[in-house]
């Protein structure tokens, strides 16, 4: 921190009303009778930071706690000592875990003042000498006894949204590190979403503009300005987080065949990972006129949506890049960290926006640009595109911590389940993803089998469902409802007893042969094994067979029981 630095901050946190949660005045109290105290103080203050959404507080000494008068102190921590140990040292031994904490001592006129600043805390608490610390106002207070505001803190620090990492500001940085083409763009993304205000916009000069799309904070440019409209060579500002996309194209076999990376401006980036998509035309059969004969395999404003939440929502302190991998009809999305609201399902049945942002400032300029809506609606959108194409749903693959991927499939998968959004146009987006989860074989929760089963969508027993009798009818795919159904127990037992009436006996291999091809498909080999067992013995009981002696197991056989 320069002079000139120093003389700003302290009359900027001279000009605060009150003392607060990130800020306390020191008049002169020093001495190692005082010392233990400024530990705990950075214990507080530290714990109190992402409680109100800060990534710095400050202990400041030379400045009356009341009236704000600049009197100055002789506190010099660089010179002091606690016993034998220097003060600074001693003090950050005595945090755990260690938070940066940087000493500033200047003399302005005559008088020295000295500011202590404080980082937050990141993953757990941050004690002093074993105790937890935390602001209550302007009060310093343990914080096992406000069980509240460590919940609180728990929360915060266990899901990394204690500080906007997009809003703190890049010191040093000018507008002759922002690309020309990146602020043209941007001008008209800007008018095009406010176009009331476009003749006005014109009038602006770069420095206002930034201040209005909320890129600037008190006329320095920020870590989202430089993400978005920064030329390649300003991402220094950035280090070590990376601002980058990375595009692979893979083949069927997973072989990288070329691949590109895309760095600062993020704003123009986007435009530049489209035009390496191979968004292919896509050819169906046709379906008596009702299904369009081509189309492309992915949506644009799909692909555009997803590579903008990346951006929105990336975790950029974990210092990785965005990254879009193209296989034969698929893409794959994935950025850094979680997926906040937690479930695809939570997001989508939402009407309100997500209650915290990984990335606020960052987000709310994107809104203001253009490029996303944060009323929560841009999932949903994403699904409700593939649905109106008759195309797979998106997958979310969120098994992965701390990472979120997107999966866009650009082909049918099962014609059947593409027949059914043709027809059935009334079905909810809920029901239309869980049919989608039947398509491709995977498991159902209670509510979406319910909901399934309810409403007669669906057949069988799980994980092996199939479409229902009255929905195959509707979409002409009754022989493979059939084949999939098969038929009832009595049925089988019939093919049995007529077998015994020509043959005599019947052998666990003669009716594993007899019965087997005409078990549901639906069913694996295993299960179907299972149910020729099951079968017999149930046969047994029933005393519709019997035994005729022969060895148990493979070799048994069985007859009627009228046999005689």
């Amino acid at each position: 921190m320069t002079t000139a630095e120093f003389e700003a901050k302290l009359a900027e946190l001279k000009a605060l009303p009150n003392e607060t949660e990130w800020v306390e005045f020191k008049q002169n109290d020093h001495g190692p009778a005082k010392y233990p105290e400024i530990g705990e103080y950075l214990s507080a203050i530290a714990n109190s930071l992402p409680l109100v959404r800060r990534d710095k507080g400050y202990i400041v000494w030379g400045i009356h706690d009341v009236t704000r008068d600049a009197i100055g102190t002789d506190f010099k921590p660089r010179q002091a000592k606690y016993g034998n140990e220097e003060l600074e040292h001693w003090l950050t031994r005595g945090l755990s875990p260690q938070i940066p904490f940087t000493i500033h001592e200047e003399t302005l006129g005559a008088r020295c003042f000295v500011i202590f600043e404080v980082g937050a805390a990141t993953r757990v608490p941050v004690s002093f000498n074993q105790i937890e610390y935390v602001r209550v106002g302007s009060l310093k207070k343990r914080l096992r006894d406000y069980p509240e505001k460590a919940r609180e803190l728990w929360r915060l620090l266990s899901d990394g949204l204690h500080v906007d990492w997009s809003a703190q500001t890049c010191d040093g940085a000018t507008l002759n590190d922002l690309d020309p083409d990146a602020l043209t763009f941007a001008r008209k993304e800007y008018k095009e979403k406010n176009s009331k205000l476009a003749q006005e916009v014109d009038r602006w000069d770069n420095a206002t503009f930034l201040n209005k799309v909320k890129l600037s904070l008190d006329g320095k440019l920020t870590r989202a300005a430089i993400l978005l409209l920064g030329k390649n060579e300003a991402e220094r500002w950035l280090s070590p987080a990376i601002a980058q996309i990375t595009w692979t194209l893979k083949d069927a076999k997973r072989n990288t065949v070329d691949y590109a990376h895309f760095g600062a401006p993020l704003i123009l980036a986007v435009n530049q990972v489209y035009a390496k998509i191979r968004n292919l035309t896509y050819r169906h059969i046709d379906n008596g006129g009702l299904f369009p004969t081509e189309l492309l395999q992915y949506d644009p404003w799909v692909i555009r949506e997803s590579l903008h939440n990346c951006i929105a929502h990336q975790d950029y302190t974990q210092n990785c890049r965005i990254n879009v991998v193209e296989i034969p009809d698929e893409l794959l999305f994935t950025n850094a960290g979680d997926f906040l609201p937690g479930t695809v399902e939570r997001a989508i049945r939402s009407d309100s926006p997500p209650e915290y942002y990984r990335n606020r400032l960052l987000t709310q300029a994107m809104v203001n640009l253009n490029m996303i809506d944060t009323i929560g609606s841009g999932i949903k959108r994403v699904f409700e595109t593939q649905r109106q194409r008759h195309f797979p749903m998106p997958d979310y693959e969120l098994d992965e911590p701390q990472r979120v991927k997107v999966r866009i499939t650009g082909k049918v998968i099962d014609e059947k389940f593409t027949h059914l959004l043709i027809s059935k146009t009334d079905l909810s987006l809920m029901d239309v993803i869980a049919l989608d989860k039947v398509q491709k074989g995977r498991s159902l929760s209670d509510d979406e089998f319910k909901s399934l089963k309810a409403k007669r969508l669906v057949e069988g027993r799980r994980p092996n469902l199939y479409i229902a009798a009255k929905i195959a009818v509707a979409t002409d795919t009754r022989a493979d409802y059939i084949r999939l159904r098969a038929f009832d127990k009595d049925h089988y037992k019939k093919m049995v007893v007529e077998f015994l009436k020509k043959f005599g006996t019947i052998s666990r291999s003669d009716a594993h042969k007899l019965l087997f091809k005409n078990l549901s498909d639906a069913l694996t080999e295993k299960q179907k094994i299972d149910v020729i067992k099951n079968l017999l013995q149930d046969m047994r009981h029933q005393g519709t067979i019997r035994p005729t002696g022969a060895p148990r197991g493979r070799g048994a056989k069985w007859e009627l029981s009228n046999a005689d």
